[in-house]
């Protein structure tokens, strides 16, 4: 849990303290004051990274570094970034990067997270593929090994036809068997999904739903990586002739019903805001089992769109969880948080 923050030449902050609340942390302010830089403030430190910006883009316009400085109740933080260069200092320790061990879990909700059912198919594999990243042990490794191989094998593809033909069976053989690695890790963490969300959603939204999550892929994933290997021998030619490989598990997607209609066709903005919350809330509990801590959660705008029961569902939900909420108006706020909660006024 944080307990202060401080942010000095850090995005629209040239040196702000704010004092943080254990339970709901409300920040209000217009347009434009920060209010969103405040919580990509917390996500670099507590994860290492922003989610929309490069390191360089973080500094404050005009200077040469930024700094980051928090208290939790186990230690304190450090984030420096100079010369396009970023470093850490966890509990006095100096570190290059945030691993499992002295990283914060956190769970981000933000706008542009209304975009998943209705983006491109690699935004929902990114969000799992995060959240495998957070939970199972391997997977990051699996994930950046099959980025890899698949480079090199789109690489071999646009070679001579005798280079490709002597070299290529390696490659299907290679990325086939990570490719089945990747795709059961999602399966399992689907599984885990499908196991909650019907019972979430249902609370969220004050109606009985059913909702389902299925995996969308042209093989059996029961022999994933043997069929795949076949596809990849058998598609080389049509491969070679696009310039890039057309199946595996970065060309693959997955679907979501309500009341079994697939919800991109029928889901209102309210219902898909419900939805993510709802996945957001599992993501929460899944990381908290795995870290053995209770996640920091950031939600960017959510109350937009959620009715009265909606907001009520979602504050009894969040009990327990140290979480900052970002809006325009915090008498909408306040309402569902009348105890427990710390309000940062921004101008």
């Amino acid at each position: 849990m944080l307990t202060d923050i401080r942010l000095q030449h850090f995005r629209s902050y040239k040196d702000e303290s704010f004092e943080l609340g254990p339970g709901v942390n409300i920040i209000v302010g217009p347009n434009a004051s920060g209010k969103t830089n405040l919580l990509e403030a917390i996500l670099v430190l507590a994860a290492g990274r922003s989610y929309r910006a490069r390191d360089i883009d973080l500094v404050q316009e005009g200077q040469k570094w930024a700094r980051l400085d928090a208290h939790t109740t186990a230690g304190s933080r450090i984030v420096k970034i100079e010369n396009q260069d970023k470093s850490f200092i966890v509990n006095g320790k100096p570190a290059k990067r945030l691993t499992a061990k002295n990283s914060l879990p956190i769970v981000l909700f933000e706008p542009n997270h209304l975009r998943l059912l209705n983006g491109e198919p690699s935004l929902r594999r990114e969000m799992l593929d995060n959240l495998l990243e957070q939970t199972t042990l391997g997977f990051s490794n699996q994930r950046s090994q099959y980025q890899r191989l698949l480079a090199q094998r789109n690489a071999l593809l646009k070679k001579d036809n005798a280079a490709v033909a002597k070299q290529i069976f390696a490659w299907n053989l290679r990325l086939s068997e990570l490719g089945g690695q990747v795709v059961a890790a999602r399966l399992d963490q689907i599984t885990k999904f499908n196991e909650t969300i019907s019972d979430v959603y249902s609370k969220l939204s004050a109606t009985k739903t059913e909702l389902e999550i299925s995996y969308l892929t042209p093989f059996n994933t029961k022999n994933y990586a043997s069929e795949l290997l076949k596809k990849l021998e058998s598609s080389t030619e049509l491969d070679q002739a696009r310039g890039f490989t057309a199946y595996g598990p970065h060309r693959e997607d997955f679907d979501i019903t309500i009341n079994s209609t697939p919800m991109h066709k029928t889901a209102s903005r309210g219902e898909i805001r419900t939805l993510l919350l709802a996945l957001k809330l599992i993501e929460l509990q899944l990381l908290e089992e795995v870290r053995e801590q209770k996640p920091l959660l950031l939600l960017d705008d959510v109350f937009s769109e959620l009715d009265g029961k909606r907001r009520r569902a979602l504050t009894k939900a969040l009990s327990g969880y140290q979480t900052f909420i970002t809006t325009t108006d915090a008498d909408v706020v306040v309402k569902n948080f009348t105890k427990h909660s710390s309000i940062i006024v921004l101008s």
